[in-house]
């Protein structure tokens, strides 16, 4: 059943945004309520979650936070060493460097196309692919600004707050400049249970959704997003893929596994375990319960 949703307008959002800081400061587990509230239009039941949404926000408060692994993998450093371990460091994204400071950083020493990401948060990446897109100043602004700022604490998701500030480089996977098709595989406890193919990112980005056996899965479309106009080829590694993301998801509840597949190589992108914070708004409600039905928050690893 396709659903509606409230809309906060443009001066509630101004009203509620002084506020929003003490809540988070001195009633955090109010924020989140409201916060899921606000944005999926429905009431959290955190001490007995049974949504999809509630059981991610479930994670996010009561149990993320507190689980070093999951700390480790959440760090775009630390998730490298944790794809290691499970023997799986030919899948990593070739590393350029890491850096404590812009000041640090060689940029004329760096082969262009490359990306520069923060290691402690999301959203906080600058993309190199060419001379003209080389604004130092630009950049030096942003850097500082992201090793200043405090991820965990600003989205309320406490484990990206134990994770240490850096800067990380990699190089850009393709020489045509264009962002590559990303597969954002969901692992419920060990297994995959659907994915979405990000497509036209930087143009006109898509999610476009498919159960592990390539079968549309429309009903968990979310935020409002819309899918590709045409049908997505499945990848000819898609096994592989599936195998890889299961192997690095056995030890949680639940994580996305980010990997795109580059003619015969697949990457490991990163480990989310959040999306969205978990306040994903999905266009079939029922959805929220039956993926629900899939994750169990308690079970041990």
């Amino acid at each position: 059943m396709k659903q509606s949703f409230p809309i906060l307008t443009a001066t509630q959002r101004f009203f509620f945004r002084p506020f929003r800081w003490l809540l988070i400061r001195f009633f955090p587990r109010l924020f989140l309520s409201l916060q899921y509230r606000f944005i999926t239009g429905h009431k959290l039941n955190l001490d007995h979650p049974i949504r999809y949404t509630e059981k991610l926000q479930y994670l996010r408060w009561k149990v993320y936070p507190f689980n070093p692994l999951v700390i480790q993998a959440t760090d775009r450093i630390g998730m490298r060493d944790f794809v290691t371990t499970l023997g799986l460091a030919q899948h990593l994204i070739p590393l350029l460097g890491v850096y404590h400071s812009a000041e640090a950083i060689p940029f004329a020493q760096l082969q262009k196309p490359y990306v520069i990401k923060a290691t402690h948060g999301s959203n906080m990446n600058y993309f190199v692919k060419t001379q003209g897109d080389e604004n130092l100043a630009l950049i030096k602004k942003k850097i500082t600004s992201w090793l200043k700022t405090d991820y965990g604490k600003l989205t309320l998701e406490p484990h990206y707050s134990k994770i240490k500030p850096r800067i990380m480089i990699e190089q850009f996977l393709t020489s045509s400049f264009e962002f590559p098709i990303e597969y954002k595989l969901h692992v419920f406890n060990g297994t995959v249970k659907f994915l979405y193919v990000v497509t036209n990112r930087g143009k006109d980005i898509r999610y476009t959704l498919y159960d592990r056996h390539w079968k549309p899965f429309d009903g968990a479309q979310f935020n409002g997003w819309k899918k590709s106009d045409l049908p997505i080829n499945q990848p000819r590694q898609f096994d592989q893929m599936l195998t890889i993301a299961e192997k690095l998801g056995q030890s949680f509840p639940f994580v996305r596994v980010d990997l795109y597949a580059m003619l015969d190589k697949i990457y490991v992108s990163e480990l989310t375990f959040t999306p969205a914070k978990g306040t994903l708004r999905l266009d079939d409600d029922q959805t929220d319960f039956i993926i629900g039905e899939w994750l169990n928050v308690h079970e041990k690893k």
